[in-house]
């Protein structure tokens, strides 16, 4: 669909486009200095609190719809944005609701089976279509701008431009920008100006910026209509900007980590995590929400290479479980206010209970969600579970493979690709998913299957595989043998998450956790026979893994020969209802298993 600028973007982007808002404020009695002498005026103040939420992934509600009740988790955390808009209304009265801003840095409409509904079951876009329950929630609550996050993408353009249309707020882009044109397709910044009685108005520009991955992340929707430029040259271009049109503070809502590395490697020439690069070195601006990292961040400070000030960065956690605030004390000093101070710090969910008013909200929009996922689509002969999928060869891990496999030979028929091999990749995204035996829900599935990936069949060799085995191998610490194994200490070496190793079917292996990374894979074999590095297989594989994230090798650029929009998950839920009963008899299979120098490990 055209990329239609917002009804926020008040000016065309050729001019440097942007949002402009007034508000009101008055300063509290309590900010005005001691009183000093006859012969000097006292300086004005003004303190001044911007609020904070990120990755809200869809958490309206501190509920868990893959177990069916309140969530719950080791450190008894809370979710949801009715906990969120509790906090922010103790904030709004303990400060003045005049002197706070409230923000988000991304990734907001995808994550939980409620946004999956909105956006397939029951979507948005249809003609009389619902309001994003999101939209819904976040109007409620007064966010004032809000960052694009690579999420929003998830669903495809047409769905991010309506939930966009069902806010009062603005998606902020600088670097999300018309491939052909470069210029930004979303508001690029929002600037608010908060009133003083008997002195100048402080303004406040927010620039959004989002992830650079994007471009790979979601390259089916976004390819040749959207680009997605670094970071920190875009917030180099921009904030020099509101500065020149008089901003007082400057805050970046930055849908991207402080650690300064990608895990798409070198596919895209920008930095994924870059928020602390831009604060180092980005003159002018004064603080940064950060997101994107799932990281709980109270405050971090980092100083900017080229003026030396202290840039504040904060991230609270994901879900809706923290709430970040910026306490800004500005002065006016010859008749501009000036940031003198600004610290960061959290407000937790747990502390509070659901505002009301948007439980009242959206009790409806949640009740179809949880009659949706109760749904039985089949019978298990026996429980299923990922408890020790990432060490071992687990089959409800081989029930995905399965799946991906059945769907893509099925597409292949009639082609040049027919007589090929088709194996699979799959991860194992939760620790906790479980299909119990008896009767199997879209919730039981959905939990298996948490992302909206769908399914993409790419060409690639013996020897491509084998180097792809290698690098998912690299997910395992160095163990020797003769030692102890602790399974909670095996896995994620150097970081890796555990969506970053796959399991490939179809063949037979063996990982040597006992060698250094690189030459582990032993005993390759397909077929009964050691695997040829010259023949060609299919390989079933999801949209993210297939576009490069990851960075496996060989993936992203091998020949793409069929793809389809239908999430596996749903591919998954349709095998299982046609089976009526899931017997592992039906889809597991010993592909692999871990060794200590040729001896298993289990």
């Amino acid at each position: 669909m055209p990329l239609n600028r917002r009804k926020f973007l008040k000016k065309s982007a050729v001019t440097g486009a942007g949002v402009a808002l007034a508000g009101t404020a008055a300063a509290p009695a309590a900010q005005a200095a001691e009183t000093a002498p006859a012969h000097r005026k006292p300086p004005r103040r003004y303190s001044l609190t911007v609020m904070g939420t990120t990755d809200l992934h869809g958490h309206v509600f501190n509920w868990d719809y893959f177990k069916d009740a309140e969530y719950s988790d080791k450190a008894g955390n809370a979710q949801g944005l009715a906990r969120i808009s509790t906090l922010v209304n103790q904030v709004r009265k303990e400060k003045g609701r005049c002197n706070t801003l409230l923000l988000d840095a991304g990734d907001t409409i995808q994550g939980t089976p409620l946004t999956y509904y909105y956006a397939k079951v029951d979507p948005i876009t249809a003609a009389g279509g619902p309001v994003h329950p999101m939209a819904q929630a976040m109007n409620a609550i007064g966010y004032d701008a809000a960052a694009l996050g690579n999420h929003e993408f998830n669903y495809g353009i047409e769905t991010l431009r309506k939930f966009e249309s069902q806010l009062r707020f603005p998606l902020l882009g600088a670097n999300a920008v018309d491939a052909k044109t470069l210029r930004p397709a979303f508001p690029p910044y929002f600037v608010k100006k908060f009133h003083v009685p008997g002195a100048p108005p402080v303004k406040v520009a927010v620039l959004g910026l989002t992830n650079p991955g994007i471009a790979i992340w979601d390259k089916a929707y976004v390819q040749g209509k959207l680009a997605f430029p670094g970071l920190e040259e875009q917030a180099a271009k921009w904030v020099p900007k509101l500065r020149s049109m008089g901003a007082d503070v400057v805050i970046v809502s930055a849908h991207s980590g402080t650690s300064g590395t990608s895990s798409y490697s070198d596919q895209v020439p920008y930095v994924e995590n870059a928020a602390a690069n831009v604060a180092k070195q980005v003159p002018g601006i004064d603080a940064i929400l950060v997101g994107h990292a799932h990281l709980e961040i109270p405050e971090l400070k980092v100083v900017n290479d080229q003026t030396g000030k202290t840039v504040v960065l904060s991230e609270p956690l994901c879900y809706a479980e923290r709430l970040t605030l910026f306490d800004f004390e500005l002065v006016l000093e010859k008749g501009r206010w000036t940031v003198e101070s600004v610290s960061a710090s959290l407000r937790d969910s747990r502390t509070v209970a659901d505002d009301p008013k948007i439980t009242k909200l959206l009790t409806d929009e949640h009740a179809k969600v949880v009659e949706y996922v109760n749904q039985v689509v089949g019978t298990a002969t026996v429980t299923l579970t990922t408890v020790e999928a990432r060490y071992k060869d687990a089959p409800i891990i081989d029930l995905i493979t399965k799946v991906q496999e059945d769907v893509v030979r099925a597409a292949l028929a009639g082609t040049q690709y027919a007589s090929l091999p088709v194996i699979a990749q799959a991860s194992p995204f939760s620790r906790t998913s479980e299909i119990p035996a008896g009767k199997v829900t879209v919730k039981d599935l959905s939990g298996l299957y948490v992302y909206d990936n769908t399914l993409v069949a790419k060409l690639m060799t013996g020897a491509q595989i084998r180097a792809y085995l290698e690098y998912s191998a690299e997910y395992f610490v160095q163990t020797a043998a003769g030692t102890v194994i602790d399974t909670e200490k095996l896995t994620n070496a150097n970081g890796r998450p555990d969506y970053n190793y796959d399991y490939v079917s179809g063949l037979r292996y063996d990982i040597d956790i006992a060698q250094a990374a690189g030459s582990r894979i032993k005993n390759l074999t397909y077929d009964g026979a050691a695997l040829d590095d010259g023949r060609q297989f299919v390989l079933a594989v999801n949209n993210y893994r297939a576009n490069g994230g990851g960075a496996f090798p060989y993936v992203a650029s091998a020949t793409e020969v069929w793809s389809e929009s239908t999430e596996i998950r749903t591919r998954i839920a349709e095998w299982v209802t046609a089976k009526g009963v899931l017997d592992p008899k039906d889809f597991a299979s010993a592909d692999w298993k871990l060794t200590r120098d040729g001896t298993p490990v289990f």
